[in-house]
């Protein structure tokens, strides 16, 4: 399963991507908005917003992707570790 996460700490993409690999998904993570970040998101099997530490630009950009590729959108509030596993939980098993 492949997962795009937006938003979250500068200094928890090593462990978001840690937890990830433990539920055996491919991570990539955007916390920051880059000039081509709707090139950059690719087609992932799930997008997962920190919506408490990402920008209103940074969501509508994933969200226009995930409805033109048909892509499921978790949102979540906080950006911890916690959360993270809780969605994997959910989604990927």
């Amino acid at each position: 399963m492949s997962i795009v996460i937006v938003g979250g700490h500068d200094r928890m993409v090593c462990q978001y991507k840690k937890i990830c690999k433990h539920y055996k998904c491919r991570a990539k993570v955007f916390t920051q908005m880059s000039a081509n970040l709707d090139k950059q998101l690719g087609t992932p099997d799930l997008f997962i917003l920190f919506t408490n530490t990402v920008s209103h630009k940074m969501v509508k950009t994933a969200i226009d992707e995930a409805k033109k590729k048909k892509i499921n959108v978790v949102r979540c509030h906080t950006s911890s570790g916690a959360a993270l596993e809780h969605i994997l939980k959910e989604y990927a098993g």
